[in-house]
C-alpha cells in the first residue's frame, strides 16, 4: 500500500525570530534533513510551506518532491494540512496511507516512518501516532479512513483533533525524542550543545 508523507513547513517561528525551517542541525537544515528521510521510505512527498516561502523552498527544490504554498498559513496548522493533503491525493492518487510530519523534530529518521508503516500492518488501526512525554502527536500515520477528514481541516485545529475523537482506532510507536522540538532560541542552542 503506497504511503505518503506531508511536511508541515509554513510556520512562521515567531518565538524563535528566525525561520526554524532552516536552522542547521549537524550540517543540514532542519526541514531538508526530515525531506531527505521522508524521500527514503517514498517518491509521494508533499512539503507545505507558508511564512517565508521563497525561501525555504529554495532549501529544497533539488529533491524529487511537490511544494505547495498556503498563503492562509497565518491560520494555523489545519489550513497547512488541508492544503499540503489536497496536493498530495492530486498527485499521488494512489496512496493509501498518509503521513503528516513536522520539520522542527530534528531527531524523526526513515526509521520512525517505517515504523509507523509497520505498526499500522501489524495492528490495522486506522491510526499511528509517535508517543512521547505522556503525549501523542507527529509522525502520525493516517489510513484512507480517515483522508476525508484530514481534508476538512482548517484553521487552527491540527490532526491532534482527530486523534482525541479516534482514540479507538488508534495504535502508538515510542519515538522518545519526539519531545525534542526547536521553538526559541534556547531550544536551539540545547540541541547543538
Amino acid at each position: 500500500m503506497e504511503t505518503g508523507i506531508l511536511i508541515l513547513a509554513a510556520g512562521n517561528s515567531s518565538r524563535l525570530g528566525e525561520p526554524k525551517q532552516l536552522l542547521d542541525f549537524k550540517g543540514k537544515s532542519l526541514l531538508r534533513h526530515v525531506a531527505e528521510e521522508s524521500l527514503k521510505i517514498t517518491k509521494s512527498v508533499v512539503v507545505v510551506t507558508g511564512s517565508n516561502s521563497i525561501e525555504i523552498s529554495k532549501e529544497i527544490d533539488d529533491l524529487e518532491l511537490i511544494v505547495t504554498e498556503n498563503k492562509t498559513w497565518h491560520e494555523g496548522m489545519g489550513s497547512s494540512i488541508h492544503i499540503g493533503f489536497n496536493q498530495l491525493l492530486n498527485s499521488f492518487s494512489a496512496i493509501e496511507k498518509c503521513i503528516i510530519s513536522v520539520c522542527d523534530q530534528p531527531f524523526i529518521e526513515a526509521s520512525v516512518f517505517s515504523e509507523l508503516i509497520q505498526m499500522q500492518q501489524d495492528s490495522q488501526k486506522g491510526i499511528v501516532a509517535s508517543k512521547y512525554a505522556d503525549t501523542l502527536g507527529t509522525p502520525v500515520l493516517f489510513t484512507k479512513k480517515y483522508f476525508t477528514d484530514l481534508s476538512k481541516l482548517s484553521g487552527k485545529e491540527g490532526a491532534k483533533k482527530l486523534l482525541q475523537k479516534f482514540k479507538d482506532d488508534i495504535a502508538e510507536i515510542n519515538f522518545e525524542k519526539g519531545a525534542i522540538d526547536i521553538d526559541t532560541q534556547n531550544d536551539y542552542q540545547q540541541l547543538i550543545q
